[in-house]
């Protein structure tokens, strides 16, 4: 019989900031389910005698606690004797990642894994978003100067971001072009996302999440004075929203795709009622800040769908 244990692969629970973190949210709602919680860095991930094993500790959080969590007992464990792994650490989405991604596969028919690691593979955060490109401001992807040079010609303030970054890391405003920067991007980046700016992203952009194919909600961030980004880590203050028509028609067809592709959780934003070409389902955030929002309590859900 399989234990009660959720699996966590993540980053370490001190760097995760308990206010905002999701995956310390939905831990804290399996534990009321009587999960025990079984924490590792994806680095201490191991395939040995043909067992996919992690190092790592048990652990218990509780948010009324000064300090938040407590580690139980450190140990290996063979993933496939827990019940559900959540796949949780912060991009870049790098071969590390993607090398967990298949070490998991190994198991997945034997644990239920969320996001499924295939699927991760499969659905780049960005580039996942062309089949939807008639629902955002006009995009292109490319490490081609020439071809970057034409699009700011043609819409004069442009917004740059990698394709495998995360948490509004290394997004660059061109107002001017500014060929050195370009091509330091790229020389770090490789290809890149190009987008026409919308101004109206200081009102605040929408994350709205999705769970197991269905629009389950949605939290507006704003960013602060000054900024452009709308991160909750870069200082965004979140506030409630509603879905427009447009927005809920271009999320529910998202989350009909997801889940034909296995994806089970994913977060999309959206700004001025286009989509931004940010499907998240790697370590999607925000549901600790709804909850704190609104009171609708979304690992709940999470978990209720899961059959957990």
């Amino acid at each position: 019989m399989t234990n009660k244990i959720v699996a966590i692969q993540g980053n370490y629970p001190n760097t995760l900031n308990p206010k905002t973190d999701t995956s310390i949210f939905l831990a804290s709602e399996a534990q009321k389910k009587n999960y025990k919680i079984f924490y590792y860095d994806p680095k201490d991930l191991s395939v040995i005698n043909s067992k996919v094993v992690a190092s790592g500790f048990f652990i218990k959080f509780d948010y009324t606690k000064k300090k938040l969590f407590k580690i139980l007992k450190k140990q290996e464990l063979e993933l496939e004797k827990s019940k559900f792994i959540l796949i949780r650490q912060d991009p870049p989405f790098n071969m590390e990642y993607i090398i967990a991604t298949h070490i998991l596969d190994a198991i997945k028919t034997k644990v239920k894994i969320i996001n499924d690691p295939t699927s991760i593979r499969n659905v780049s955060e960005k580039l996942y978003s062309v089949k939807y490109q008639k629902f955002m401001p006009s995009t292109i992807f490319s490490q081609n100067i020439s071809e970057i040079k034409k699009f700011f010609k043609k819409h004069k303030k442009v917004i740059l971001k990698p394709i495998n970054s995360f948490s509004g890391n290394n997004i660059y405003l061109l107002s001017k072009f500014n060929l050195k920067l370009v091509k330091k991007i790229i020389k770090k980046h490789d290809h890149i996302m190009c987008q026409k700016f919308l101004p109206k992203v200081s009102k605040g952009d929408k994350r709205v999440f999705i769970i197991n194919g269905k629009v389950c909600g949605a939290i507006s961030r704003v960013p602060k004075k000054g900024s452009i980004l709308s991160n909750l880590s870069k200082g965004a203050t979140p506030i409630n929203t509603n879905l427009t028509i447009i927005e809920k028609k271009i999320s529910n067809l998202i989350a009909e795709d997801l889940k034909r592709e296995n994806i089970f959780f994913a977060g999309v934003d959206f700004i001025d009622q286009k989509l931004n070409g940010d499907i998240n389902v790697t370590s999607p955030t925000g549901l600790k800040t709804l909850y704190d929002l609104s009171k609708i309590n979304l690992a709940k859900t999470f978990w209720r769908k899961l059959r957990a």
